[in-house]
């Protein structure tokens, strides 16, 4: 079964905008490599004590903590070794300072049971994240509404 909100948006891939500082670049790697490797308390440790995920999918908003709560056994099940997990980001549009992040665009998130096929979802997202004496952390993540092939591939590599 597929679950929209089962991981936020994370990002790798710059399209059309100003690069941004290899500070930031760093901390969306760790992004992906925690939910690629089903490393939930390092995914966890990404986020602000105070943040909130803003699903317009499915018409919510809520404290992250209840995200990361309903999102824990898809990491569990990708660190056993039960699910295979896949990431990947497309950035439209990246706006940054020296303590904020404000980054908008796609990403492509696939998980699957061992052995059977996977089932890829499409999200448009914006992100914010500050930046603390601990280092990059998200505020807000904003699933904006899931997205078309045609739209990933618009937004480039």
């Amino acid at each position: 079964m597929l679950r929209l909100t089962l991981w936020p948006l994370l990002a790798l891939w710059l399209v059309a905008a100003p690069p941004p500082d290899d500070d930031i670049d760093t901390f969306w790697a760790e992004a992906k490599r925690t939910v690629e490797e089903g490393d939930f308390d390092g995914y966890a440790a990404l986020y602000h004590d105070d943040a909130v995920l803003v699903n317009a999918i499915s018409g919510v908003s809520y404290p992250i903590a209840d995200a990361l709560a309903g999102w824990r056994q898809g990491f569990v099940d990708t660190a056993e070794g039960r699910a295979e997990t896949s990431l990947d980001f497309r950035f439209t549009q990246r706006l940054h300072g020296e303590t904020t992040a404000h980054d908008s665009g796609y990403f492509r998130y696939e998980t699957h049971a061992v052995g059977e096929p996977p089932a890829p979802t499409i999200v448009k997202f914006e992100s914010l994240v500050v930046r603390g004496p601990d280092g990059w952390q998200w505020l807000m993540e904003y699933q904006i509404a899931v997205a078309t092939q045609a739209e990933w591939d618009a937004a480039g590599s």
